[in-house]
C-alpha cells in the first residue's frame, strides 16, 4: 500500500482535490471593447472559470443567477452550464463559436471583439476533473461560485493579481504562466468553497471529515483492492461491526461494501478513459476472479459495459475540442 500523503485524513478538502484530479481543457485571454457580448454553450463534465483583469463584466448563467464582475474577481460555472458574458445589460451575446479566436497552441486562445468603446481584459477557462468520481463533487456545487475582490487578503487573491499582472504587460511565456496560474486558482477557489460551505458538508466530502469513517474511506481510496469487508473496514475505524455500518450509511448516503464496489469502479472507469489498461488487466488488479465478473460489476455499477464507456469518453474529448474551438 502506498505510504499516505499528510492531508489524507487531517484535511479532507486535500484529500478530496488529490483524488479528483484536475486538468485544462481550454484557456483564453481577451482583449474586450465596448459594446460586446457572447454566449459560452453549455460543456457537460467541465467547470467554466472567468477571471476579470481590468474593466468590468455582467455573467448570466442560463436559468440562473446574474452577477457584475470587477476587476480581481473571479465566478467559477462549476457544472459548464451555458452562460452569457457582456460588458453592459442589453448587449447582444452571439455564439462565441462564431466569433474569431485564434488557437496560439492546442489549448490557450486570444479573443479580441467589440467596438470602439471601453476595454474590459479577461481570463476565462475550462477545466476537467479526470477522476470519475468527480461528478459527485460537481453535483454538490452550486450553478454559480464568486470569489469577490473584497473578500480579504488570502492566497485566492494573490493569485488574481498575479494573473492580472501577467495580462497587462504580457512576456515570453506569459501564456504557460497565466495557465499555471488559472489552475491553481480553480483549486483555491474550490478549497474555499469545500471548507465554507455547509453544502460541502454532506456526501462522502463531509464523511471524510469524520475522524473514524474519514480514515476509512481514506484507506479505500488507497487501496482500494484491498479484500475489504464490513469487519475489517470497522476494525480501521477501530468501531463495533454494527456501531460502524449504521454510521457509515448514515454519513455516505450508501452501505460501506457498496461504495467499495463504487469506488472500484470509479477507479477502473479511471483507468480506462485515460490508458491503455485491458479489462483483464483491471479485473485482476482490483480483486476479481475472472473478467466476466469484474464486467458484470462495472455495467451494473457504472450503466454501460467497460467497453462503451472507453468509447463514449474518446468521443466525448474530441467533440469537447471542436465545440470549444469553434
Amino acid at each position: 500500500m502506498d505510504e499516505q500523503p499528510p492531508w489524507a485524513v487531517t484535511d479532507p478538502v486535500g484529500e478530496a482535490l488529490h483524488v479528483l484530479r484536475m486538468s485544462g481543457t481550454f484557456y483564453c485571454r481577451s482583449e474586450l471593447t465596448a459594446p460586446w457580448g457572447m454566449t459560452l454553450p453549455a460543456t457537460p463534465g467541465c467547470l467554466w472559470f472567468h477571471v476579470v483583469t481590468s474593466g468590468a463584466c455582467e455573467l448570466e448563467v442560463t436559468g440562473g443567477e446574474t452577477v457584475t464582475m470587477r476587476p480581481g474577481e473571479l465566478v467559477l460555472v462549476p457544472r459548464g452550464d451555458e452562460h452569457r458574458l457582456r460588458g453592459a445589460p442589453g448587449v447582444a451575446t452571439p455564439d462565441i463559436r462564431s466569433i474569431p479566436h485564434p488557437m496560439l497552441d492546442d489549448r490557450y486562445a486570444l479573443l479580441r471583439h467589440g467596438g470602439d468603446g471601453e476595454a474590459t481584459r479577461m481570463v476565462c477557462g475550462a477545466v476537467r476533473f479526470e477522476h470519475p468520481a468527480a461528478r459527485g463533487l460537481l453535483d454538490l456545487l452550486p450553478g454559480l461560485i464568486r470569489v469577490e475582490a473584497t473578500a480579504g487578503a488570502d492566497r485566492c487573491h494573490d493569485t488574481l493579481r498575479l494573473i492580472a499582472a501577467e495580462v497587462e504587460d504580457l512576456r515570453p511565456g506569459g501564456e504557460a504562466v497565466i495557465t499555471r496560474l488559472a489552475d491553481v486558482l480553480v483549486i483555491q477557489a474550490l478549497r474555499q468553497w469545500l471548507a465554507n460551505d455547509p453544502a460541502a458538508r454532506t456526501g462522502w466530502l463531509g464523511a471524510l471529515a469524520d475522524d473514524r469513517v474519514g480514515r476509512v474511506l481514506a484507506q479505500v481510496h488507497r487501496d482500494p483492492s484491498r479484500d475489504w469487508t464490513v469487519t475489517s473496514l470497522a476494525a480501521t475505524a477501530s468501531m463495533s461491526r454494527s456501531a460502524f455500518a449504521a454510521r457509515f450509511t448514515d454519513l455516505v448516503g450508501e452501505p460501506a461494501m457498496a461504495y467499495v464496489t463504487r469506488w472500484r469502479m470509479h477507479v477502473a472507469a479511471d483507468a480506462l478513459t485515460s490508458g491503455d489498461a485491458t479489462v483483464a488487466e483491471l479485473a485482476g488488479r482490483l480483486g476479481y476472479r475472472s473478467e466476466a465478473a469484474f464486467s458484470r460489476a462495472f455495467s451494473r455499477t457504472v450503466g454501460e459495459s467497460p467497453g462503451a464507456l472507453r468509447r463514449r469518453d474518446r468521443a466525448v474529448s474530441t467533440s469537447l475540442a471542436a465545440n470549444l474551438e469553434g
